[in-house]
């Protein structure tokens, strides 16, 4: 068995893919397609020049997609470069991780998270309550290993929906929405711990969740359920200029 550190990355394009993905020189561009950051982000992988971002700028404008670059760790002389030319940060984020395990300890009170592939009419109605529309459902579809969709309930009413999905052995949740008025209930909690039963239940190890530095509740629930941090990344976007 491998002891490599696992490539948080990967599993974030491995269960919330892009559209597809082209290589140009040091960059890998995502064409999103309306989906959102995460599948619409440029990514580089080793040194580059005033040149290769004017390229990758380029490539991305040609895509029909705003100028917007994922910056990892040890990436601070891209992310300077990036500033000089006026992108603003956009959304640090924190990726969170567990083994499966650790969350499979508790029973699930009945019909509280309920796993099903394809999302029903109503985990798709939450989603769309929550900004999380088409475009991202179907980033759920194009993911290629065993994934599911949970629905919450309370008090025998829909509650929410969630996503996850897995890449070589670790489960990710994604698209984790709560409807406002069932808020304050548990079902973030009873997701995350429904999502690794069903990890665990298809050969997942290790369960991961990544939250925006700003929704602090989440941060804070992940962190009360003993999940480590595993990795951090942020955005910078370029605003398009308006003509003189």
């Amino acid at each position: 068995m491998s002891t490599a550190a696992p490539d948080w990355f990967a599993t974030i394009d491995g269960t919330w893919p892009a559209a597809a993905y082209h290589r140009l020189g040091p960059w890998t561009l995502r064409e999103g397609r309306g989906g959102g950051s995460r599948v619409s982000a440029a990514t580089c992988d080793a040194p580059v020049s005033a040149a290769d971002i004017a390229a990758a700028e380029a490539a991305m404008g040609k895509m029909g997609q705003g100028r917007l670059c994922q910056l990892r760790p040890g990436q601070d002389d891209l992310d300077a470069a990036l500033a000089e030319r006026g992108y603003a940060v956009l959304d640090p984020v924190t990726i969170y991780a567990c083994p499966v395990d650790q969350l499979c300890d508790v029973a699930i009170p009945r019909v509280t998270a309920l796993t099903v592939w394809e999302p029903l009419a109503i985990m798709r109605e939450i989603w769309l309550a929550g900004g999380i529309g088409p475009a991202r459902v179907e980033i759920m579809h194009r993911a290629a290993g065993p994934k599911t969709g949970l629905l919450g309930r309370h008090r025998d009413k829909p509650a929410g929906a969630a996503f996850a999905a897995i890449h070589d052995g670790i489960a990710m949740v994604h698209a984790v929405e709560v409807l406002a008025h069932q808020r304050r209930a548990g079902i973030g909690r009873w997701f995350m711990r429904a999502a690794a039963l069903w990890a665990r239940d298809n050969g997942a190890r290790t369960l991961s969740v990544m939250c925006t530095d700003a929704n602090r509740p989440a941060n804070a629930l992940y962190a009360s359920l003993g999940m480590a941090v595993v990795g951090h990344y942020h955005y910078r976007r370029q605003e398009e200029r308006s003509p003189s």
